[in-house]
């Protein structure tokens, strides 16, 4: 019996049966055994992983071949994406470099800065991270006060960025500056590729409750030139709001949230509350709300697959997928009891020990790719014309 499936479709299926056997092997389970070993202060940055994806062309399935990628398409992208927040795979650097800054380049980049940077972002070799938010501009980045003055042909960079993730391992970030003042906070606003390496970038820790640390970054007259700049000079927000949504299908959220949700059920099932009705119903329930997020966000994927991308409906996926966390993180807590607050460098710790990680990190689910209460405004002024 032959399949119906499109030939498109089947060729999707078997890319990712061989991404999710390369997820089950030997190797990124050592990895995931040392990052799971890792002490308070460490974190997951270069893993080795990344560059074996990266000899594959997988890192980046959807660049260009001659950046590092195998030109396929968003839908390749998001499998990855997936099949490695399933795995549990520490996503970060990834999301950073490849889906965020990578694609910023791939859209909008010279082809000077695209042959100097995406080839060794794609194997794993270099990674990046972003500079946007600052300590007086959290989710209004047209509040942003990094300013950049004209130097002869180029700028230099003041300013201080805060809440940011893995600059401390990054060789470049993509910055947001003011070039340009006047009344309207949007405008002026231009895009640099900083290198983190430069004298006069001083990164260092900010305190918080998560395993991998947010950082401090202080930039005190660090000069860059015409070729720095990531698109036109001022153009910074439109940018901004034009390619952030291709990070925003809900793809990863959804695997992280699907991973946490099966590993309560499956210890429910070990300790016999899956058989309680009070559970039962409530894992159902949260069990068909992941389904149907799931398929909102592979909706948003075709969608960019189309080149169709729909902003109020990715604010849409990625707000209500994200909002499953804490609903689920309750389920997990009512069925493990006191158990569940035992963190992962517990060996009696239930569910790996992500009830007590994702307690910590719980805020950060609403706040990365644009907080929830940026989502509902999306939604609210573009989409219903509410506001």
């Amino acid at each position: 019996m032959t399949s119906s499936a499109p030939p498109a479709v089947l060729e999707q299926e078997t890319f990712r049966q061989e991404v999710r056997r390369f997820f089950a092997g030997d190797e990124v389970r050592r990895t995931l055994k040392t990052v799971a070993g890792h002490r308070p202060d460490e974190e997951a940055a270069r893993l080795d992983l990344y560059r074996l994806l990266g000899e594959r062309g997988w890192l980046a399935p959807n660049w260009p071949v001659e950046y590092g990628g195998l030109g396929l398409g968003a839908r390749e992208a998001a499998v990855v994406t997936e099949e490695m927040t399933l795995a549990g795979v520490p996503d970060d650097v990834h999301v950073l470099s490849i889906d965020i800054v990578g694609m910023f380049l791939v859209k909008a980049g010279t082809e000077e800065q695209k042959r100097r940077h995406l080839p060794a972002l794609a194997r794993g070799e270099q990674t990046a991270s972003v500079l946007f938010t600052e300590p007086e501009a959290g989710s209004d980045l047209s509040a942003l006060r990094t300013r950049a003055e004209p130097d002869q042909d180029g700028w230099r960079l003041y300013g201080t960025k805060v809440f940011n993730m893995k600059s401390q391992f990054a060789d470049v970030a993509l910055c947001a500056a003011r070039t340009t003042d006047g009344a309207v906070g949007m405008h002026g606003i231009t895009l640099f590729l900083l290198p983190l390496r430069s004298p006069g970038v001083h990164i260092e820790p900010v305190p918080s409750m998560q395993n991998d640390q947010f950082n401090l970054v202080v930039i005190d007259g660090v000069r860059l030139t015409a070729a720095d700049v990531v698109g036109r000079v001022d153009d910074g927000w439109w940018m901004l709001n034009d390619l952030l949504q291709l990070e925003r299908t809900g793809i990863d959220f959804h695997g992280k949230a699907r991973r946490l949700l099966d590993l309560i059920i499956r210890r429910a099932a070990a300790t016999g509350r899956l058989t309680d009705p009070v559970y039962a119903v409530q894992l159902v329930e949260l069990d068909a709300k992941l389904r149907a997020g799931h398929a909102m966000a592979w909706q948003m994927v075709r969608n960019l697959a189309d080149d169709k991308p729909d902003p109020v409906a990715s604010a849409m996926s990625k707000w209500y997928v994200s909002e499953q966390f804490r609903p689920i993180l309750q389920a997990g807590m009512e069925i493990e009891g006191a158990g569940g607050v035992l963190s992962s460098w517990d060996a009696e710790a239930p569910a790996e020990g992500l009830l007590e990680a994702n307690h910590r990190l719980g805020p950060a689910h609403r706040l990365a790719s644009g907080t929830s209460e940026i989502m509902l405004y999306l939604i609210a002024t573009n989409g219903l014309g509410l506001l």
